[in-house]
């Protein structure tokens, strides 16, 4: 059978369509860096403080009661990311930031923080995507009236340092965290957790916690804590620093291959 031939007209098809979609990428990738939110934008003037080497993602979620936010030094904020202070824009909330997030810190896409009364989240805290935190919910005390026209209440909430929230966890009015605590990905978190803990569930609790007498309860499995904490300070010390790690996780995950292997022969080795 002879080779089917392309004519000139499906050449040029193929050509343009390849055009438009190097044009409309590298135009899409144009467009997220002019959105972005950082201090060198006319967007920072709304905020009650937007720290050096911040940025937000653009495409931005809803954002508003700017005045009332503050966000620290070299703070991420991933696209489509609801930050808000008050029910709406345009309201008086009073002579105090309500929404205040520390210095380096990196909230996942899709990250909903709502504030009304007051949340804090301190330096270096980490969250992966689609995290919901909130310090106001709906009562429902009254059984004759719906429950979302009766009066909400509050209470504040508080991120310690070094925290790191999984994916989908939801952070309710009153939680308390302390340093360095772990949650588990759609964990339901609410009330006081003490620092170096791992925490899960609906709704959480303790998995795991540190002793500083007999280190960490149940043991940890796998990596050496002092390893945990150089990969920690490898990710942080920009793309250079990342490559390192994720170098270093590739060849970690070779070398347990390797041993995995080495294990299933010698248990087929004959007696």
């Amino acid at each position: 059978m002879a080779p089917k031939t392309i004519s000139i007209r499906q050449r040029l098809a193929a050509r343009t369509r390849r055009g438009l979609h190097s044009a409309v990428h590298l135009g899409w990738d144009w467009i997220r860096r002019q959105g972005e939110i950082t201090p060198h934008t006319p967007g920072r003037r709304k905020f009650a403080h937007l720290g050096e080497g911040a940025c937000i993602g653009f495409p931005v979620g809803a954002i508003y009661g700017e005045p009332w936010i503050s966000i620290g030094d070299h703070t991420l904020v991933g696209t489509h990311c609801t930050i808000s202070a008050g029910f709406v824009p345009g309201l008086d909330l009073g002579p105090e930031v309500i929404v205040r997030i520390g210095r380096s810190c990196s909230l996942g896409r899709g990250t909903h923080i709502v504030g009304h009364q007051s949340i804090e989240i301190g330096d270096d805290v980490f969250t992966g995507p689609n995290v919901y935190i909130t310090d106001q919910n709906h009562s429902y005390g009254d059984p004759d009236m719906p429950i979302g026209r009766q009066w909400p209440e509050n209470n504040p909430v508080r991120i310690g340092d070094g925290c790191w929230i999984g994916t989908g966890a939801i952070i309710l009015p009153g939680t308390r965290l302390g340093r360095n605590v772990a949650v588990a990905g759609g964990a339901v978190v609410r009330g006081e957790f003490p620092d170096h803990a791992v925490i899960g569930g609906v709704p959480a609790k303790v998995l795991r916690s540190f002793d500083a007498e007999s280190g960490w309860q149940p043991p940890l499995r796998g990596n050496d804590p002092a390893i945990l904490e150089e990969l920690a300070a490898m990710s942080m010390d920009g793309l250079e620093g990342l490559q390192i790690l994720q170098d270093r996780l590739r060849e970690e995950t070779k070398l347990r291959e390797e041993e995995r292997l080495r294990v299933e022969d010698r248990g087929r080795e004959p007696l």
